[in-house]
């Protein structure tokens, strides 16, 4: 059996114990998308010594299998549903590496936090709460299948890999929403918009300084939930401030790299720059102006912003035109809500993130995310943008379309679902459609008919440093998901 790690001290008297426990391990295994074959095996040898099958498919996920508990084994099959990649956000100066450390979590007032990185809670907490019902041999339920999916988090490889004879459950348990008494059920689909442009740099000019300037101290956060607050976009801010900068001085752009995921809002973006000498002061008092605009014009929302402007070096500048080319583009280029829905009041319909840049005197390449409730939504927004790049005769690639999960407000497992919340809890749920990305889509469009739902604890702050979990939510959603398997035997659908 493998070894268990021992168990942090932020995680000690946390109850449910079970699913912090496993939590608490998925914190000790690195797990960034596209590298989480550690925690895969670990999780494959964890299953197998406890009598579970456990296979890994094609595409790299990996399924467990437990048989129903006794008299149940005709109930419906049901799927728990959960992904192991998490996103790897760090603030600057933060020696984290998210290649080989551990996540070190805190307890703060009822959450547990992690301060200067993503924590993982999304979509580890679901993991968790899956491993532990694995785990658990007092459950009442029917034929279990795990599905832990790769890769979510770079563009849903996983999913999009899954094959159509896998699963044999009609029933799924998405755990990967974040708002407690809530159940989601539809989501929002979209693909990826890449830019690349080759350049020529040329050599810094005789007789120039070079600078860096650095903009931090936003929020950043997840491109799809967070996306309606108006929070700052770093890339987008600081080429704002490089063009009004060019309108006064004479500046030569060395490089500009911002952001880190795609589905994150930048946080955080640097430009190295050249300068006649003596220009430095010229400089200076120009941040200093434009830090006071953008904190007025963000109060309330990312106020914290920082321009922040130090020596700096580089070897060549990107030739004029391409410097030209590069900003205006940018600058131009959207983010943030295009449309809200008119199906779905208080929900954003269609909208993008430019989510990394990276320019150098060679080259250089970003990318948008972008996500609609409505296919034809995204693809349109897509080729807004790509119309904008192809007119400069950049490179454009769309690609890594995934659908949406359209709702269906007469799905039994729901009216299950609200009425076992409304038995345990003495409340009222609610019903939501989220405009983020749940490999729900893509599941129901290989498995056509089945019924799936989604709900998970309270999280916030995920895709960025500081992110956190309700601790007393991840209690009640462990009792709720018993609760739901105890009573799914009712329903049809069994394979």
């Amino acid at each position: 059996m493998p070894a268990t790690p021992p168990l942090p001290p932020a995680f000690a008297g946390l109850a449910p114990a079970p699913v912090w426990q496993h939590f608490a391990t998925l914190c000790a295994f690195p797990r960034p998308s596209k590298a989480e074959g550690p925690l895969r095996e670990h999780l494959r040898a964890w299953a197998e010594a406890r009598g579970l099958a456990a296979v890994v498919d094609g595409a790299g996920n990996l399924i467990i299998r437990k048989p129903a508990s006794p008299g149940r084994a005709h109930a419906p099959g049901v799927v728990l549903q959960a992904h192991l990649d998490m996103v790897c956000q760090k603030n600057a100066g933060t020696a984290h590496d998210f290649s080989r450390d551990p996540i070190r979590p805190r307890l703060a007032d009822g959450w547990l936090i992690a301060d200067d990185t993503t924590l993982g809670a999304d979509n580890g907490i679901g993991v968790a709460l899956i491993l532990a019902a694995l785990e658990d041999a007092t459950l009442a339920h029917g034929p279990l299948e795990a599905l832990l999916t790769v890769d979510e988090e770079a563009g849903m490889g996983g999913a999009h890999g899954l094959a159509a004879d896998v699963l044999q459950g009609r029933l799924m348990l998405n755990l990967d929403t974040e708002d407690w008494g809530e159940f989601y059920l539809g989501c929002a689909g979209g693909l990826d918009v890449n830019i690349a442009r080759s350049g020529v740099g040329e050599p810094v000019p005789a007789g120039f300084e070079t600078w860096q300037i650095g903009l931090a101290g936003l929020r950043g956060g997840h491109s799809g939930v967070d996306i309606h607050e108006e929070r700052g976009n770093a890339i987008k801010l600081l080429v704002r401030v490089l063009r009004g900068l060019e309108a006064n001085l004479p500046l030569r752009l060395a490089s500009l790299t911002g952001g880190t995921a795609r589905n994150a809002l930048p946080r955080e973006a640097r430009a190295t720059l050249c300068l006649p000498a003596g220009h430095g002061p010229a400089l200076a008092a120009a941040l200093d102006n434009w830090q006071a605009l953008l904190r007025g014009e963000l109060a309330g929302v990312d106020a914290g912003l920082t321009l922040r402007v130090e020596p700096g070096t580089a070897d060549a500048v990107l030739a004029a035109d391409e410097q030209a080319v590069w900003l205006a583009s940018l600058h131009a280029a959207p983010h943030g809500v295009r449309r809200r829905s008119l199906a779905v009041p208080g929900v954003v319909e269609t909208s993008n993130n430019l989510g990394m840049v990276d320019l150098k005197p060679t080259g250089g390449q970003c990318n948008f995310m972008v996500r609609s409730l409505v296919d034809s939504g995204s693809q349109a927004l897509a080729d807004e943008i790509a119309s904008l790049f192809a007119l400069s005769g950049s490179a454009v690639d769309i690609s890594g379309h995934y659908p949406g999960w359209r709702p269906d407000p007469g799905s039994p497992l729901l009216a299950l679902a609200q009425e076992v919340f409304r038995r345990e809890f003495g409340a009222e749920s609610t019903v939501q459609v989220i405009h983020a990305g749940l490999e729900c889509g893509l599941i129901a469009a290989r498995y056509p008919g089945i019924d799936i739902v989604s709900f998970g604890p309270t999280i916030r702050g995920a895709h960025a440093p500081g992110e956190r979990v309700e601790i007393e939510s991840v209690g009640k959603a462990w009792r709720l998901l018993a609760a739901i398997l105890a009573e799914a035997a009712s329903l049809p659908g069994h394979a």
